[in-house]
């Protein structure tokens, strides 16, 4: 089994000053696990902290941590499939009175689709989601 990180993750390493071979190691020797992705959605959020920065020497930083990561990680796309599965989690949890914030649920319902384990710091969003499996860091 592999796992997805969460954007939080990843802009945590990145705002600590660490690379993203660092983080890599670190996740594997806390998790041990080796098979490392990100959703398509999570990229998104991290490339949203990019445009963010206030100023070009942070905004730069974040560009090249971007594009390092990319060098070794899969980018899981949000399918169609993943489409449906995100949908019926949230139909259904919202008819409970549950709401799972949107970017969260979906990078949730990218994990089961290939059998990945969320890596997250935003453990409370993730736990929502029915049967997934979460790792705090």
């Amino acid at each position: 089994m592999g796992l997805i990180l969460d954007s939080s993750v990843v802009i945590a390493a990145e705002r600590r000053g660490s690379t993203p071979s660092q983080l890599f190691v670190q996740i594997e020797s806390a998790i041990g696990e080796d098979q490392l992705a990100i959703s398509s959605v999570a990229l998104t959020e991290i490339v949203h902290a990019v445009y963010r920065a206030t100023n070009p020497q942070i905004r730069s930083r974040r560009e090249a941590f971007i594009q390092d990561l990319l060098t070794d990680m899969e980018v899981v796309p949000y399918t169609r499939s993943t489409a449906f599965l995100a949908g019926k989690i949230d139909g259904e949890q919202r008819s409970i009175g549950v709401t799972i914030p949107s970017m969260d649920l979906l990078i949730g319902a990218t994990a089961p689709e290939i059998g990945y384990t969320v890596v997250t710091a935003n453990v409370r969003h993730f736990k929502l989601i029915p049967g997934l499996i979460v790792i705090p860091v």
